[in-house]
């Protein structure tokens, strides 16, 4: 087993960092005094980030450009140049007043000249493009706009010649000035920071926020059916029904009965999105064989038509006709031909009182129900400025080097956020704030870094990311914050590790630098919450069962993850499953262990007490055990102050430990993970496919292993078993002899109980129990004697 490194121990820490945000800026940040941002707090939309400058170059549109002497016409486009970086605008074919409505933006610490230059070209199918005019912009003269001011208005300016002497024919609407992250062009901006980058992955390099599809569960009672007719009239039919919705398929048990008017009466949940694409496919199948099913009657139902249920009123019940193919013999042409075959009884809604989770419910972000008219008023804001990653190890291999092209994702609720990727950085700097309304404080958000696959260049997967074809977007790590961790209105400013398991163990992958802030708009309405149940009332007064809940939690998985895969630019599926803990619910050797000795700590402290109390009765500390007399005979004296005393008692040692409170929002723990002293083995079995795909000797061993653990948690359940077993047996009479005595034990104990006040029988079994060793034998109780000699029913197991 390997053996943890301190160092390492020491790195995969929290650390504590001192940004320069928005708050912190010079004069206070306030307007015209060296900063850009408002000092009300309420108004500032990016305190929480570093301030970044942009020279921006709003690229509208020109007119009047001259024809190519040669073809008569003019496929004109714009080309911004600032230094070693240059940017151009999509060309026209044939036009001469081509409009462009393109933004670029060139980040000022990387500028390398004091001249922005732009040309309009005429592009050519053969040689060099045909060079039209140009406009220059000292970058002294540029103005500077402080949001919220209204964006500056474009200006005409006329092209001058290629040595700038004079005039030409045509002109080019600009507008040009420096601002901040903040400004409502950056986004949309084509930034100086990912030059290389071309095409198509243009688009997948952009800050954009997603909003999940809004989920429904659909359920669908199959009650009965009339006039189910088999294709063998010499038979009754042994009929189930198979509902489909997407690629969800669920079907009813087979009527117990075989008869033409089958009754099931049986509930089939699915999840829907809106808009619903899928229509609801009921087909009502007969089993000829056991293998073979015949279809007798098929109708498709758009999800539109059905009830949305906002509470647990029973909805109406509709009779449906069914439709089927004919097949017979003299039908010739006419088999394609629909026609009647029976009806179907159903019963069925769209449930808008439930919250379908998409989330493992350890991580769940979102707790309210469908429907928007059942949602509570926001109980907080939470703000996050995702402001940079630090020492990001290389994901992939460009141009013969490592590199990483890095972005970030954040989940919250139905909000999703993604930052823009920075191209080829160890140490991206994205400072974006994004903001959330807070519904529920006992939830979580998570943020996950990833690298880029789909710039449109020769990246080949290697380096440090260890995973993922050139298809599929590299998982840097991830972070998961709980926001009733986090006091209010308070900044918490640190570097997260980003730590992911990989098959030769745990690897940090970086730092992710954050800035978080909870503010709560409603105490009162919080502590309200605190007492309320997690999910809406409807998952307690009709709940699914656990396989239902699994089920039904992966479908809607499967839902988010395709819907955002259509957005643009693309939250690809792989980045939506590892955000959501698909494969949370897998076998893990170290999963295992890291739950079983999460049990045995919460169980320490039972042993301490017991230990320390063992003490006390062997007068291992003769003071301690005096003391303990002394209160327990206060106790027994003053019975009414036993329960006063331990909430006070849980009182004082609460205000003892406010003092050694945390600092900071807890992250991802190797060592309760359990993830540093992993054998190889159980990581190479963590990372296997389901099902296996290595070689039948490892299984062999692997399942041999987990023989032997299930050996152990066997003989630990038929122990507690036995026990309990031990305990009916008191007076079950399944011994004679120890029944007889445990009962006339009772008799005389009841009398002595009648007789003897409470406080004397508590007095004497106290100083019983502390009695001091010299009255003490090590020979075990005659109640456990007793106790054990009891007759268990594991004689009657084979």
């Amino acid at each position: 087993m390997q053996q943890p490194n301190p160092n390492n121990q020491e790195d995969f820490k929290l650390k504590d960092t001192n940004p320069r945000l928005g708050e912190r800026w010079p004069n206070g940040g306030v307007r015209g005094g060296g900063g850009w941002m408002s000092g009300d707090k309420i108004t500032s939309t990016y305190d929480l980030v570093e301030q970044m400058y942009y020279l921006y170059v709003r690229v509208v549109k020109a007119k009047d450009l001259p024809t190519s002497a040669i073809t008569g016409s003019c496929d004109p486009y714009a080309e911004v140049k600032l230094g070693n970086y240059k940017g151009t605008t999509r060309h026209y074919e044939k036009k001469t007043n081509p409009e462009w409505s393109q933004v670029f933006a060139f980040s000022k610490e990387r500028i390398q000249s004091s001249v922005l230059e732009v040309f309009i070209k005429d592009k050519e199918m053969v040689g060099r493009d045909d060079y039209l005019g140009k406009v220059l912009f000292d970058l002294n003269e540029v103005p500077t706009r402080v949001p919220p001011d209204s964006p500056l208005a474009p200006q005409w300016y006329r092209l001058e010649d290629r040595r700038g002497e004079g005039k030409v024919r045509g002109e080019i609407m600009l507008a040009v000035w420096m601002g901040t992250q903040a400004d409502e062009a950056f986004p949309e901006a084509w930034n100086s920071d990912a030059a290389t980058v071309h095409g198509e992955g243009v688009f997948n390099i952009r800050s954009k926020v997603y909003v999940s599809p809004k989920l429904w569960y659909l359920r669908v009672n199959v009650i009965e059916a009339q006039d189910v007719q088999p294709n063998d009239r010499g038979r009754l039919p042994e009929v189930y029904v198979k509902a489909q919705v997407g690629t969800q398929i669920l079907k009813t048990k087979l009527c117990p009965i075989r008869t033409m008017n089958p009754l099931w009466n049986e509930d089939l949940v699915f999840v829907a999105a809106e808009p619903f694409e899928e229509q609801l496919v009921l087909t009502v199948e007969d089993r000829v064989h056991p293998s073979k099913d015949e279809v007798l009657g098929k109708i498709s139902l758009p999800l539109n038509v059905f009830e949305k249920r906002l509470d647990h009123r029973p909805v109406h019940t509709r009779w449906f006709n069914l439709e089927k193919f004919g097949f017979g013999a003299l039908e010739g042409d006419k088999r394609k031909e629909l026609k009647f075959s029976s009806r179907i009884h159903l019963r069925v809604c769209l449930e808008g009182a439930y919250h379908v989770l998409d989330e493992s419910t350890m991580y769940i972000s979102d707790q309210r129900p469908t429907s928007r008219q059942l949602w509570k008023q926001p109980i907080g804001i939470l703000e996050v400025g995702i402001l940079s990653a630090q020492g990001l190890l290389p994901m992939k291999m460009k141009d013969g080097r490592g590199a990483t092209d890095a972005y970030c994702v954040a989940k919250y609720g139905q909000k999703w956020v993604r930052t823009r990727t920075i191209i080829d950085s160890s140490g991206p700097k994205w400072n974006e704030q994004y903001t959330w309304e807070v519904y529920d404080p006992c939830t979580v958000i998570t943020l996950g870094v990833f690298d880029n696959c789909h710039l449109g260049g020769g990246e080949r997967p290697g380096g440090g990311g260890g995973g993922g074809g050139s298809g599929r977007d590299s998982r840097i790590g991830k972070v998961r914050i709980r926001l009733s961790t986090l006091e209010a209105d308070r900044i918490y400013t640190n570097a997260y590790p980003l730590l992911v398991l990989h098959p030769s163990g745990v690897k940090k992958m970086g730092e992710l630098q954050l800035a978080v802030r909870f503010t709560c708009l409603s105490l009162a309405n919080m502590i309200y919450l605190y007492g309320h149940p997690l999910l809406p009332k409807m998952h307690y007064l009709h709940p699914f069962t656990v396989n239902q809940l699994d089920s039904l939690r992966y479908q809607a998985m499967s839902i988010v993850a395709v819907r955002l895969g259509r957005a643009e630019p693309p939250l690809r599926k792989e980045v939506v499953e590892y955000m959501l803990d698909v494969d949370s619910h897998m076998w893990s050797m170290r999963r295992s262990k890291a739950n079983f000795f999460r049990i045995m700590s919460l169980l320490s402290g039972m042993i301490s007490v017991s230990r320390w109390f063992d003490d006390v009765c062997h007068w291992k500390n003769p003071i301690t055990s005096v003391l303990v007399h002394v209160l327990f005979l206060i106790l027994i004296w003053y019975p009414e102050l036993i329960l006063p005393t331990i909430f006070l008692y849980m009182f004082l040692i609460g205000l003892w430990n406010y003092r050694f409170r945390a600092r900071h929002p807890p992250h991802m723990d190797t060592r309760l993970s359990w993830a540093e002293a992993v054998h190889p083995d159980e990581l190479d079995e963590e990372f296997d496919t389901f099902p296996t795909s290595r070689p039948q000797d490892i299984v062999r061993m692997r399942y041999d292993r987990l023989r032997s653990v299930a050996g152990r948690i066997q003989t630990v359940v038929g122990d507690m078993a036995t026990q309990g077993e031990r305990f009916q047996s008191l007076l079950s009479w399944r011994d004679p002899r120890a029944t007889s005595l445990f009962i006339v034990f009772c008799l005389f104990a009841a009398i002595i109980l009648y007789v003897t006040p409470f406080k004397a029988l508590a007095l004497l079994i106290g100083l019983y129990m502390l009695r001091h060793p010299r009255f003490r034998s090590k020979m075990p109780s005659v109640p456990s004697n007793f106790f054990k000699r009891l007759p268990a029913r594991t004689d009657g197991m084979l």
